[in-house]
């Protein structure tokens, strides 16, 4: 995720990190050459395209553009949703450690009972961005954590730990009924972001919507400078190019938001979510907390 103060005038044209301009170059450059091969053939061939002129084009743009739209607040919807399942979660998280160190007096099951919390979301972390928390989570439950690593769902393998250490408290009497189920309350709101982040990375956009637009971008654009040739003559490979930079621009960065969880620059910062887990429960513990993870220019993981 990047986090940066607003740029200045200048500075925006020359901003690279966060930009989707490096992934679109090829369009941009491809169909600004493109244009003005048009436009010497045109003037090489006296081609005529009769009088319609760019206004078939301002039709069709208008029509892509909504449909660009709609995609790009679609993608959007799942990047912030799921930014808010990780900001309940976080929310969880902190209840679940203010809950058990009221109701669980030994010192030791509940230090591994908030362990396995944090392992947790490491092992959610892993899932989403579809990478190995193992040695993350080994920080936090020792050898434990190859156990639950061989899980086929990881993260459900630790709340299912982190309910039969609930249910073993009460059945020793550590904890009564209602403690039990107030930790087991808490256990199942952090399932429940689990499986709305899981639902988020199993369920992609539909692709006849991303066939769709890029179909109709590059056709769009293939035609544009037919168009445009005998009205804007040379200044037609810099309006095509802008066209481009627009259009497979937000095709570009709707899809990277389709899937908030990766590593790129626009994603969530999960690496940061799950480090204020750490803090929060350390503090619950009255531990010394980890420090919270920088930015490496502007840019949080």
């Amino acid at each position: 995720m990047i986090v940066r103060p607003r740029p200045g005038f200048l500075h925006l044209f020359f901003i690279m990190r966060g930009s989707v301009v490096p992934r679109i170059l090829p369009q941009i450059f491809g169909f600004g050459i493109y244009g003005a091969l048009v436009v010497l053939a045109v003037r090489a061939l006296k081609l005529d395209f009769g009088n319609a002129g760019p206004a078939p084009f301002a039709l069709l743009g208008v029509a892509l553009s909504i449909y660009l739209g709609f995609r790009n607040n679609a993608a959007y919807d799942r990047w912030w949703e799921a930014r808010k399942l990780w900001g309940q979660l976080v929310f969880d998280i902190r209840n679940l450690a203010r809950a058990s160190t009221g109701l669980i007096e030994n010192r030791a099951e509940l230090r591994g009972f908030l362990m396995e919390a944090i392992a947790f979301c490491h092992f959610l972390r892993g899932l989403l961005r579809r990478v190995d928390a193992t040695s993350d989570a080994r920080a936090f439950i020792g050898d434990e954590a190859e156990k639950a690593a061989r899980a086929a769902n990881p993260p459900d393998a630790m709340v299912r730990r982190m309910g039969e250490r609930a249910a073993a408290l009460y059945k020793s009497g550590a904890i009564d009924v209602m403690g039990y189920r107030i930790l087991d309350e808490r256990l199942a709101e952090i399932a429940a972001a689990q499986a709305g982040c899981e639902r988020i990375m199993g369920t992609p956009l539909p692709f006849a919507y991303t066939l769709l637009l890029q179909r109709t971008a590059y056709i769009f654009c293939l035609l544009l400078p037919f168009g445009l040739a005998s009205t804007a003559g040379w200044a037609t490979p810099l309006f095509t190019a802008l066209i481009a930079y627009t259009f497979f621009g937000l095709d570009a960065l709707s899809e990277e938001l389709e899937d908030p969880f990766g590593t790129e620059a626009n994603d969530l910062a999960l690496d940061g979510l799950c480090r204020v887990c750490e803090i929060s429960v350390f503090e619950a513990l009255g531990e010394a907390p980890p420090k919270m993870i920088p930015a490496e220019k502007f840019y949080f993981s």
